[in-house]
Formats: structure tokens, C-alpha cells, sequence
């Protein structure tokens, strides 16, 4: 039971420790301290449904409707290209220190929106959560929900460090040179992703 939470939750880690486009929000989040604890609860708690629903078994049902995902590339794509251009815009657009660091506040709403979108609307986050984890998952037999719930783990581990582990960069992003290079990063990420999920398309 202990080994196989273990590996569950050393699996669940490297699926979600890769740079995307939900870890990059939610760096920048715990950069500008705004909404942090909100936005690590959207992104733990919907990697925490869709593990249970891959370690359920419905990974199978979703390569039975390969058209969803088709949709769910299309939509996911043009919500990262319309976040990179403001990522961009943010990037060029000169501004003074203080609002290189706090920003124009979002509020709560924006935030959780942004936060579910950039988590729901990745075809990557099926594939790769209740696909791939899940079959890794039913592999352990009965034994399956204790990877699950390792793979949870891995999550919450995971988005709390990193949201509120941010705050330890503050010093480096005291200069708004810094922000631009990250505003920079980020539009990169979403629009690499974006491409990719619309050349995934029928393959």
C-alpha cells in the first residue's frame, strides 16, 4: 500500500513538475501574492477529479470520443494564444516599479476563471491525467486507488510549492526588466502550446 502510494505520488510529480502553461500562471500568481491560496485550490482540486476519473477507468471512454479532444484543442488554443498576447502586451508596454511588482490587481473572479480555464481547457491534462496516469494506475490492480491517491499528493505538494514558494524570487522581480523577461517566458510557453495543440489536431 505505502509503495504503491509512493509511486503514484513520484508519478503524479513528473507528469505536472514540466513547465506549461498552468505553472506558469500560477508562478506569476505566487510572484504577485494575489489570490495564491484560491488559485493552488482550483489547480489541486482539478487535478485531484481527474485523477479519480482516470483511476476510475474513463480514460477509455474518452479515446472512444476522439472529437472532444478535437474541440478541446481548438477552444484551448485560442484562449493560449489570447493569454500570450497579453502576456506580450504586458512585456512591451513600459510601467513603473511598483506596478512591475504588485501589477493591476485581477480580481478573485478573473483569477479563478484564468486558473479553471488554463487547467480545463488543456487536452494535454486528459492524455496525460486520465489516460496515461489512469491506465498506469489500473496496472496496480486493486492496489489502484492508493496510487491515485499518491499521484493527489504529488499535486498538492506540488501547487502549494510553487504558488507560495514564489515569494522567494520577490528579490529577483524588484526590477521590472525581470517581469518582462518572465511576461516574455509566458507568452512563449502558451503560444508554443497553442501551435502544438492545433498541429495535434487529427493526428
Amino acid at each position: 500500500m505505502l509503495l504503491t502510494t509512493l509511486a503514484g505520488l513520484g508519478f503524479g510529480l513528473s507528469l505536472i513538475v514540466a513547465i506549461g502553461a498552468q505553472n506558469a500562471y500560477v508562478l506569476r500568481q505566487g510572484l504577485r501574492r494575489e489570490h495564491v491560496l484560491a488559485v493552488v485550490i482550483v489547480c489541486a482540486a482539478s487535478d485531484a477529479v481527474l485523477i479519480l476519473v482516470g483511476v476510475a477507468g474513463f480514460g477509455a471512454l474518452i479515446r472512444t470520443v476522439p472529437w472532444l479532444l478535437i474541440v478541446v484543442r481548438i477552444v484551448g488554443a485560442a484562449f493560449l494564444l489570447g493569454y500570450a498576447a497579453l502576456a506580450a502586451r504586458r512585456a512591451v508596454l513600459p510601467r513603473p516599479l511598483d506596478t512591475s511588482v504588485v501589477g493591476t490587481a485581477a480580481s478573485l473572479a478573473q483569477v479563478l476563471a484564468t486558473t479553471a480555464a488554463l487547467t480545463w481547457l488543456n487536452p494535454h491534462v486528459y492524455l496525460d491525467t486520465v489516460v496515461f496516469l489512469g491506465s498506469v494506475a489500473a496496472a496496480h490492480g486493486d492496489e489502484r486507488w492508493y496510487f491515485g491517491l499518491g499521484a493527489v499528493l504529488g499535486s498538492i505538494l506540488w501547487f502549494t510549492a510553487l504558488g507560495f514558494g514564489a515569494r522567494l524570487l520577490r528579490p529577483v522581480f524588484s526590477r521590472p526588466v525581470s517581469w518582462r523577461i518572465l511576461d516574455i517566458g509566458i507568452a512563449v510557453i502558451m503560444t508554443v502550446i497553442a501551435v502544438s495543440l492545433l498541429f495535434g489536431i487529427g493526428s
